[in-house]
């Protein structure tokens, strides 16, 4: 019985502590998607990129809201011991582990395809809204600045875009200097991009990835581990429960 009330405290500290976050991440998320402009205000001086963050505000409310329910079904069901949230909570627990392993066995295993499933997707969009669309613009400046990268193959993937018909020079960031690792001063013309030939963005990511490893792994592991633990202590209750 002792042990039932401590893992009984745990779990309703530990939810406690999820529903904060969620609802911290929830009111951040508000707060960009209604109003950027204060948000990179406060942001903007401390980063040159901090306007990719307006940007994910929907993500953040969604991971809140995630967040917020799961808090709060494990932090009442622990509470007034009420065994539909405690397996409402273990059941959202157990899909969000699901994905999580899938996506990971994609990432893995199907990497090859899932280069030519988002090729398919990104490569026509950047060549229908980058430069018409400030939004999607600036999510693939910040993120070629950031990655050191064009496009999502290479600068070809601009051609026929807005910005290059509108402006005959491709993004600053295909014309990377590679002996000062900047972006070059100069227009960055056809040919100078065609010399430079900067890396995809994707080939990019995964190298970072790659180079990161061990860092990845270990995070990825650990929220898994969390939330294999919850899902455990969640049905000890649930089965322990009169």
């Amino acid at each position: 019985m002792q042990c039932f009330s401590f893992i009984k405290t745990m779990m309703i500290l530990f939810n406690m502590l999820i529903f904060l976050c969620g609802a911290a991440l929830l009111a951040v998320g508000i707060w960009v998607s209604i109003d950027g402009p204060s948000f990179l205000k406060i942001f903007g001086p401390i980063s040159p990129s901090a306007s990719q963050f307006v940007n994910v505000g929907y993500f953040l409310i969604a991971a809140g809201a995630v967040l917020l329910i799961l808090g709060f079904l494990g932090c009442y069901g622990a509470q007034s011991e009420n065994k539909c949230a405690l397996m409402t909570f273990f059941f959202i627990l157990l899909l969000i582990f699901i994905a999580e392993v899938a996506a990971a066995v994609v990432a893995l295993v199907y990497t090859t395809m899932a280069e030519e499933i988002l090729r398919l997707l990104v490569v026509p969009a950047i060549k229908k809204d980058y430069g018409s669309k400030n939004d999607f613009t600036q999510i693939w400046n910040s993120t070629m600045e950031g990655l050191k990268c064009c496009g999502f193959n290479n600068y070809t993937d601009f051609e026929g875009s807005p910005y290059v018909n509108n402006h005959n020079v491709f993004p600053p960031s295909c014309c990377i200097d590679h002996v000062s690792n900047s972006t070059a001063e100069e227009p960055c013309t056809l040919d100078k991009a065609k010399n430079a030939d900067v890396e995809g963005c994707f080939r990019q990511l995964l190298y970072e990835i790659r180079t990161n490893a061990a860092v990845v792994g270990g995070v990825a592991a650990g929220i898994g581990a969390l939330e294999l633990a919850a899902m455990i202590v969640s049905m000890y209750l649930y089965c322990n429960m009169k």
